[in-house]
């Protein structure tokens, strides 16, 4: 099983929705480099509230089709309704370490899922039998040692912190984004290629603090329950506003976690 330790309530799921816009233009032109194309049947592992499939919905086209698979009923009910009106997409719940298929796609994506994998080589190692021989896998993830603040804003550094403290107290990995070509090679993938994309935001913009604040409220039980911080230092009320503050008065730029891809054909 996989675990996934921002929940899925209705805070988490507006969070998601705000992040998958903020990564939509990167994810598009890092499937486009990895070779997903018109008419290609793709199965996105892992798909949440099914934004990733929307995109590879609109790479693949009419000719080709698109299944989500998350192993949440709330995200996959979500997903349903969210994307009722794309005619090639499909979602299925179920656990992306479960059974496979046998080469009946052209490609497995994964988006933001491997950072919360016990064994990412192994899962991905499975999902190769989905994938017709030449085939794609295609796997975009965070690495998150380059965000923070420019100039450096102690505040945004320290939530940084406590936020890789938390996911990796659940066994997630924040910083896999930079180890994804060396876990293709440990799957057996040819032609592997790879690319990352960073982001720069404003010092007035309301988007970094907002990411941020929200993935921060999403892991304060964990924070909370590990001693890593207090509700009152934590103080989600006021945190958007402190981070922007603490933007603004030096100037700085926002840096959000590198979205990474890296991808290779199934001998």
């Amino acid at each position: 099983m996989t675990t996934y330790a921002l929940g899925s309530d209705d805070a988490e799921l507006t969070r998601l929705e705000q992040q998958s816009a903020r990564i939509a233009d990167p994810t598009r032109i890092l499937l486009r480099a990895a070779g997903i194309a018109p008419g290609m049947r793709v199965l996105d592992l892992g798909t949440g509230i099914g934004d990733s499939a929307v995109i590879l919905a609109e790479l693949v086209g009419p000719s080709g089709s698109v299944v989500g698979l998350d192993n949440d009923p709330r995200m996959v009910a979500t997903a349903r309704a969210r994307c009722a009106g794309h005619t090639n997409v499909s979602f299925v719940d179920g656990d992306v370490t479960g059974a496979v298929g046998d080469g009946e796609y052209d490609a497995v994506v994964s988006r933001l899922l491997v950072l919360h994998l016990a064994d990412p080589t192994s899962v991905l190692r499975r999902y190769l039998a989905s994938v017709r021989p030449g085939g794609l896998l295609v796997t975009l993830d965070y690495d998150t040692r380059a965000a923070g603040a420019e100039p450096a804003v102690p505040l945004v550094s320290e939530l940084f912190g406590l936020v890789a403290a938390a996911l990796r107290s659940a066994g997630a990995d924040p910083t896999i984004g930079s180890r994804l070509q060396a876990i293709h090679a440990d799957v057996g993938l040819d032609d592997i290629g790879a690319l990352a994309i960073t982001q720069y935001l404003p010092p007035d913009s309301p988007v970094g603090p907002g990411l941020l604040s929200g993935v921060v409220r999403s892991l304060a039980p964990r924070m909370v329950a590990l001693g890593l911080a207090t509700e009152a230092e934590l103080d989600l009320g006021t945190l958007p506003d402190r981070i922007s503050a603490a933007l603004q008065r030096s100037g700085s730029f926002f840096v959000p976690p590198t979205l990474a891809a890296s991808w290779g054909r199934r001998p």
